[in-house]
């Protein structure tokens, strides 16, 4: 197999796509590619580079699992623990026996604050609750804590935003660490993800994109009225395409967790749909041979996320983007130049 790429090939899908990101192809801990396109700041013309850092949306949701798992090595939790029994909140109307396990596989029945069998769109979250306020993993209680279950618990596989929620609120009760504090220190600074962190959208750093919305006209607006102030359990981290390289590089050389419970992360426990399967760490493609590849992507206005790694190649491929749309179809044909020639 050939592992380069025809930039040629990618140029031109970026520019049919107009696609606005970053990509990064990682092979046995070499980069293959790394790329820039598009706008990190329209106004300015400031151009996305690799080390630019993007919102990942519910790319993120892997590191709060790992965090759990984490805290689980280390004797403070069990995937048998009763929420009710490590949290000092009150949920009227959650069933008794809802436990992490069910939270990390979106099986727990509770109310998801932003569903989207109900809306199609998420900036209508903030028309009741100001999006400027939603600071830390409290700021999301209003948003579900009185509200009754969605569905039995241990009911089948229904993607959860408030289960991630509500594992935030337990780390941060188990660990005695804010829950970005948390993630920073143990996974980020651990691994060497010196661009990545949780910021505020009004306190962004230094080479950060902004997020756009194509609007019906053509024109575009920013994404800052769109998301919560700062991202948190469920999704919203900023990292750079070169950084996740460097993370799905450090959880699979044994840099997170130890091999039993990084093996344990990354098998397959809930069927979704067909060959797509859920675990404790996302999305994968699975076979009779085993897992092809971890799938993880991320959406939010103006946010758009996808990444897959290949277990059997060791071949990491991340493409970030601050536009709504686009990298998904950009992953395709990366994973089209690279994986199926």
């Amino acid at each position: 197999m050939d592992h380069q790429i025809n930039r040629t090939n990618l140029f031109e899908k970026q520019q049919e796509l107009q696609f606005s990101g970053s990509i990064h192809v990682r092979k046995s801990g070499k980069t293959i590619s790394t790329e820039g396109f598009g706008y990190a700041n329209r106004s300015d013309k400031i151009a996305n580079q690799p080390h630019t850092r993007f919102s990942i949306a519910s790319g993120s949701k892997i590191f709060t699992s790992i965090a759990i798992c984490k805290l689980v090595e280390e004797g403070k939790l069990t995937f048998d623990t009763k929420i009710m029994d490590c949290l000092d909140i009150d949920f009227p109307h959650f069933d008794k026996d809802i436990t992490i396990h069910h939270l990390l596989m979106h099986t727990s029945g509770v109310p998801d604050y932003f569903d989207e069998d109900e809306m199609d769109d998420y900036e209508m979250l903030w028309e009741n609750v100001p999006m400027y306020r939603i600071r830390c993993v409290e700021d999301f209680l209003p948003m579900f804590q009185y509200e009754k279950m969605q569905d039995k618990v241990g009911s089948p596989f229904e993607y959860n935003n408030t289960g991630f929620i509500i594992l935030g609120l337990v780390i941060e009760s188990v660990s005695g660490m804010n829950f970005t504090d948390y993630i920073e220190q143990n996974i980020f600074q651990t691994v060497g993800m010196i661009g990545s962190g949780y910021f505020s959208m009004d306190e962004l750093p230094e080479s950060t994109s902004i997020g756009y919305i194509e609007k019906p006209d053509g024109t575009w607006k920013s994404n800052i009225y769109s998301l919560p102030a700062k991202g948190g359990p469920d999704g919203g981290a900023y990292v750079t395409a070169t950084d996740m390289g460097i993370f799905w590089e450090a959880l699979m050389n044994g840099k997170l967790l130890s091999e039993d419970m990084t093996r344990l992360l990354l098998t397959p426990q809930e069927n979704v749909v067909e060959d797509i399967f859920y675990g404790y760490g996302g999305y994968m493609e699975s076979n009779e041979q085993g897992v092809v590849k971890y799938i993880q992507m991320g959406y939010d206005p103006g946010v758009n996320y996808r990444a897959v790694y290949y277990p059997d190649q060791d071949l990491t491929i991340i493409v970030c983007s601050n536009h709504s749309e686009g990298a998904y179809e950009m992953l395709k044909e990366v994973e089209r130049l690279i994986v199926n020639n």
